[in-house]
């Protein structure tokens, strides 16, 4: 039997690296990440990874893996050596597909000619670049390490080791940010000719720097907000991109299959402190500690902080709570069928919505939200998991 064979019946999986290196940490940020670049902690790290995932690859054989994404942190802070040796590590422990799709995250600040070019020979294939904003003023002010110019020769560079698929990260309800700026900014991003798009909205967490003073920052307000967000829609529209999630947009099949798991329940698995995973029908999250996870690794110890299996019915309000942050949307069939729970409420429901403008059915019969029901898709989300609690279990389908 030819191997692509077997292969085509396995499982598919996404793997997540998370590096947890940074030169600063941004002043809005909450994930995991250390500043200190200490070479021991990077080692151990590396060494740590690695061996995590042998371990878990020998739990894996019906599975194929299709997506690999380095998100931290900077990837790129830690280097394409330790980036290329836990890609290694993947292939060789994992059925790793010869079409996967393998991102990197970057700042504009950590790459160089050098190091883009040993990552495309080692088989990276997709680069996520942390832009955020063109204004410079604004990146100061939330702790970005790099201005404006590193982006566009970051991007250029990018270009120039050979990568086809090249996504922008921009945020916009930035301090001090207008309308007609965060317009300018769109147009100036779309000029070095991105295939991806990825737009949210500043969302202050406490215990971040930027959330302690956000009374003295200049916020633009939730109207404007959401102003920028229906602006940010008809401009990459206008300029061929479709929406494929919330704050996702894309050139035609170059949308980020990595993340389309999270969205549509497909299966991950997670390395490195604070990755999470979804896996064999179970949840967990490894802890967020470097040091504890590399000891922890290193002598047997545990290293998630928890794990559940999820109920079918908590996965059938995910399916409502994540494809309804894609513009898939959610189906009857599909939902009745996975979780033997009615759809007629929920189309009630709905209906009600695409009254205001805020859902659309299409002909096929898929529900998906509208970009002004995507502004309050939170509220609307909540409802539906509210109806969904107080239907009782179909007793029979019929398709």
């Amino acid at each position: 039997m030819p191997i692509f064979t077997t292969r085509k019946n396995k499982t598919p999986l996404g793997i997540y690296i998370h590096v947890p290196f940074c030169r600063s940490k941004c002043q809005y940020c909450d994930f995991y990440s250390v500043t200190n670049k200490d070479d021991k902690m990077m080692d151990g790290y590396l060494k740590a990874i690695c061996a995590h995932i042998k371990e878990s690859g020998a739990l894996a054989p019906g599975y194929r893996v299709d997506t690999v994404y380095f998100g931290g942190g900077t990837p790129t802070f830690f280097g394409a050596d330790g980036m290329a040796t836990i890609l290694t590590a993947i292939r060789r422990y994992f059925d790793v597909d010869s079409g996967a799709e393998i991102t990197f995250e970057a700042n504009p600040d950590s790459v160089s000619d050098k190091l883009l070019t040993r990552l495309r020979g080692e088989g990276f294939n997709r680069v996520s670049l942390g832009i955020q904003t063109d204004d410079d003023e604004i990146l100061k002010k939330i702790g970005r390490p790099h201005d404006y110019a590193q982006a566009v020769s970051a991007a250029q560079r990018i270009r120039k080791a050979g990568f086809r698929n090249l996504s922008f990260d921009l945020m916009y309800g930035l301090p001090n940010q207008t309308l007609n700026g965060w317009k300018d900014t769109l147009e100036r991003v779309l000029a070095l000719n991105p295939d991806h798009i990825s737009c949210y909205g500043l969302k202050l967490e406490e215990g971040t720097p930027m959330y302690d003073y956000r009374e003295f920052l200049n916020l633009p307000g939730d109207d404007l907000q959401a102003d920028m967000y229906l602006a940010a829609v008809e401009i990459l529209r206008a300029r061929g991109f479709r929406q494929y999630e919330i704050s996702n947009f894309a050139r035609k099949g170059l949308y980020s299959r990595h993340n389309m798991k999270y969205w549509t329940g497909g299966e991950y698995l997670g390395f490195g402190p604070n990755a999470s995973s979804d896996f064999a029908g179970r949840r967990f999250t490894i802890i967020r500690d470097l040091q504890g996870y590399i000891d922890g690794i290193k002598n047997g110890g545990e290293v998630l902080q928890e794990m559940e299996q999820i109920p079918v019915r908590e996965r059938a309000g995910e399916y409502l709570m994540m494809r309804l942050r894609t513009c898939e949307g959610i189906a009857r069939e599909e939902y009745e069928r996975q979780y033997l729970l009615p759809f007629a409420p929920i189309e009630e429901a709905l209906e009600r919505c695409r009254t205001f403008g805020h859902a659309v059915k299409d002909e096929e019969g898929r529900w998906r939200l509208t970009p002004k029901g995507f502004l309050i898709s939170n509220s609307i989300i909540s409802d539906l998991l509210l109806i969904q609690e107080k239907c009782e279990p179909l007793q029979r389908i019929n398709f």
